[in-house]
């Protein structure tokens, strides 16, 4: 999982690229990436809540949700993603607006037994705290990224199990929100 940045960029311009490795198929990884009306039951350390606002049309374009979002550190987003490109074995698009604004492709490749996910996340941060402060802690708001992405290909990797196997029993629960105030929602 890398960060990069863009020398022209604003300081609430953030742009990451993150990578992930499972054991699956495509089929099994976009049955759960796809499906972002779940977010919140396998990945619950990151998605607070999340509210369908529109169903969509053909490949899941124009599926809305709200979400609660946070990371390791102690502050929320709320946002809106929107799908934007069809819902495919490649992967798919979808556009952030709130306290995030940009866009994220989520792009399937397989590799053998296992299946490269990458996540192209384009944001500007708007937000009055993180707009404020960007300057100051971007290095910190993007430790923050990279710690709720891991969370996510932890917590996936736990779903795929969990559904493989049919049962919860000796799998464990995936990772939840830090700090007991958003522990339980």
């Amino acid at each position: 999982m890398a960060g990069y940045t863009n020398k022209t960029a604003k300081s609430t311009d953030y742009a990451f690229v993150t990578v992930w490795r499972v054991l699956g198929t495509r089929q099994e990884v976009l049955d759960i990436l796809g499906d972002a009306g779940a977010l919140r039951q396998w990945w619950p350390s990151v998605y607070l809540t999340v509210k369908p606002i529109a169903k969509g049309g053909p490949g899941g374009v124009g599926a809305t949700f709200d979400l609660h979002t946070k990371g390791w550190l102690p502050y929320t987003l709320t946002w809106r993603l929107t799908v934007t490109e069809p819902v495919t074995l490649d992967g798919f698009a979808l556009t952030a607006k709130g306290d995030l604004n940009g866009t994220g492709r989520w792009t399937l490749e397989t590799d053998g037994p296992e299946v490269v996910i990458t996540y192209d996340w384009r944001v500007s941060a708007s937000k009055p705290l993180l707009r404020r402060l960007s300057w100051l802690f971007k290095p910190a708001f993007s430790a923050n990224h990279h710690w709720a992405m891991a969370r996510g290909e932890e917590s996936l990797k736990l779903e795929l199990r969990r559904r493989r196997s049919g049962s919860t029993t000796n799998i464990p629960e995936p990772p939840r929100p830090t700090f007991t105030r958003w522990a339980q929602r």
